[in-house]
């Protein structure tokens, strides 16, 4: 028993690295971007590809591997997202023009979603119903402390090295980790698959379907919605869709098992994540601009504010994964989206001349609410599921909450720039001056409001999801 518990902890701890990892990585790379830019002699249109790459990457690729992880077991595709992460920092790092730089950008995207793919059904696989929501709330926190020590610890390698040198960081820990996981994994049924064949067609169906989405809602404001290059991309997104759908349905062994969308508590907690971080992301795509323009802060004090967040989130989530196996996911949840929306009603009202504290207890109620609704939601989603497929249902979190973020920075950009532009007679924020402050402040009340919008119709589809089962009752589910 004491040798079981070891295991699953190491397990854990083997989990956390990688998460800790991937969300480090990427917050350090978006402080990163200016002395990138600056090194390699490019502009910003082509080094802001080093994040979207990423971002693409990761989302397209997430439903395949967590599908590839239940075929041939989730120690093999772990281990091999290590390595391929690992491999693509080190690409990244000798980088000498930005072209190489956003190619090694998409190795190291594809390792992460891997990673990302498989870690929380390898918690879930190890950690007894009992004990998956701290397990799955800890993992909250694992990612809350990603994000929250990338901006100091890019602050302070930044300062003393060069950029490469927050790629070299990520090489020895990934081979160890790597070794570490073929090991630590070689004895639990993470190590075991199905076998059953993989679904090719789908995966380039839906690697083509979300890639055209993220791209049209990432260029939207670029492009313009009535332009061709946003037209071609929503029809290719739709085409795209359905011959996904109509794969799946007449596959034997589908990419994506459309059985899961009668699962009430698989399909709306699914839908539910993607909206909160939606509306979570609208603020924090749009809060680093406020502090930066009307509020005249510096980026040293930006990112410390920036900071308040996800340190809530780091403190608050394992709280949330025990209070699951009291209360279930539903009341928490709504709690969770109602506090984030919330914070985005407090916003509405909060102007440049009030004080620093004025700020932080707003974007403080963001990160109490996400962490509220985050580690209930998955681990309602990843018990409602059949063992065989929860890989799928891994990668099905992961994916909407990339498509969340990404769906929440095009709206936060859609409503600002329109509405800013509106104000100012067609200027942006490359001309800004102060003169401009009263229009800036109304067109961030303007994108506020937008995200308590989002928010109030995830309340709707939280409450949706009904009542479950007691989170420790492994024989009676409701869907």
């Amino acid at each position: 028993m004491t040798a079981d518990n070891d295991r699953k902890w190491k397990i854990f701890f083997l989990v956390a690295t990688s998460i800790f990892m991937s969300t480090l990585d990427s917050s350090i790379v978006n402080i990163a971007l200016p002395f990138m830019m600056q090194d390699l002699q490019t502009d910003i249109r082509t080094i802001q590809w080093v994040v979207l790459v990423y971002l693409v990457t990761v989302s397209s690729l997430l439903l395949t591997f967590g599908r590839l992880s239940d075929i041939k077991g989730r120690r093999l595709v772990y281990c091999a997202g290590f390595g391929l992460f690992s491999a693509g920092s080190l690409f990244c790092a000798l980088a000498q023009g930005s072209d190489v730089l956003i190619v090694s950008r998409a190795v190291q995207g594809c390792g992460a979603s891997m990673l990302m793919a498989c870690s929380p059904a390898i918690v879930v696989d190890v950690f007894p119903e009992q004990e998956r929501g701290k397990a799955l709330g800890m993992m909250g926190a694992v990612v809350a402390a990603g994000l929250t020590t990338g901006p100091v610890a890019g602050g302070i390698i930044l300062e003393y090295f060069s950029w490469r040198a927050i790629f070299y960081i990520n090489i020895p820990i990934g081979i160890a980790a790597t070794f570490a996981g073929l090991s630590i994994l070689k004895h639990t049924t993470a190590v075991q698959g199905s076998e059953e064949p993989m679904d090719k067609i789908g995966s380039i169906f839906l690697i083509i379907l979300l890639t055209s989405l993220i791209l049209f809602m990432t260029h939207i404001t670029q492009w313009g919605i009535y332009s061709v290059k946003s037209g071609m991309c929503l029809l290719t997104g739709i085409t795209s869709g359905i011959l996904f759908i109509a794969n799946e349905a007449k596959s034997k062994y589908p990419l994506f098992d459309l059985g899961l969308l009668k699962i009430r508590l698989f399909v709306l907690p699914v839908l539910a994540s993607a909206i909160l971080f939606a509306a979570l992301f609208i603020i924090v795509f749009t809060m680093p601009f406020y502090l930066t323009y009307p509020c005249q802060l510096s980026a040293s004090n930006t990112g410390m504010i920036m900071i308040v967040p996800f340190l809530f989130l780091l403190f608050v989530s394992p709280m949330a994964g025990t209070l699951y196996h009291r209360f279930g996911s539903r009341r928490l949840c709504v709690i969770g989206m109602l506090v984030l929306a919330l914070s985005l009603l407090s916003l509405m009202s909060l102007t440049p001349d009030e004080p620093v504290i004025a700020v932080l207890w707003r974007i403080a109620l963001a990160g109490v609410g996400t962490a509220l609704f985050v580690s209930p939601n998955n681990t309602a989603i990843m018990s409602c599921v059949p063992k065989p497929r929860r890989g799928i249902a891994s990668g099905s979190v992961a994916t909407a909450r990339n498509v969340g973020m990404v769906f929440g920075v095009a709206l936060a950009g859609l409503v600002f720039s329109n509405s800013f532009s509106n104000f100012t007679q067609g200027a942006t924020l490359e001309n800004y001056t102060l003169e401009m402050a009263p229009f800036f402040v109304e067109s961030f009340h303007r994108t506020m409001a937008a995200g308590a919008i989002v928010c109030a119709i995830g309340i709707i589809v939280t409450i949706g999801r009904g009542k479950e089962a007691l989170p420790f009752d492994t024989n009676e589910k409701e869907n």
